[in-house]
């Protein structure tokens, strides 16, 4: 897991929205990165819908959420509009996102372990977190930086 203070590595990759280029966002918004293991699992699926619940006020804060995980394009889609996601699911076909940022491997090295990093507006995380924090902790964290 990188370290808060890094400098958040930049990507172009293909998602639910077309192509991101996380360059585009350096220096104008917060940027959520959620590193999950599966699309349409349980806890997935929970973690990512309770951002959806909470998307308004995300955006809000003048920040942009992504998902990101190895999985084919056809289930993120089709997971993205069964829970109406408004935030793109990125395809990590090739896993050098996850490798970028030092998102290991768990289940025999078969899913990418849970991480979610907040990047600020300056291109550096600020939150580097495993597991599934609450929402309200990442809005604290992005509030703190106004």
């Amino acid at each position: 897991m990188l370290k808060v203070g890094t400098a958040a590595p930049v990507f172009q990759a293909n998602s639910t929205k077309g192509i991101v280029d996380l360059q585009a966002y350096m220096g104008k918004e917060n940027i959520v990165l959620i590193f999950y293991p599966g699309d349409d699992t349980p806890i997935c699926t929970k973690q990512l819908c309770a951002v959806q619940d909470h998307y308004a006020k995300i955006e809000r804060v003048n920040t942009v959420v992504f998902g990101v995980n190895p999985g084919g394009m056809d289930k993120k889609r089709s997971f993205a509009e069964k829970f109406r996601y408004e935030f793109p699911l990125i395809m990590d076909e090739d896993e050098s996102i996850r490798k970028a940022y030092d998102v290991g491997k768990v289940l025999g090295l078969f899913f990418q372990q849970r991480i979610v990093y907040i990047i600020g507006k300056n291109g550096t995380i600020l939150y580097a977190k495993k597991g599934n924090p609450p929402v309200s902790e990442l809005l604290q964290v992005i509030e703190n930086q106004a």
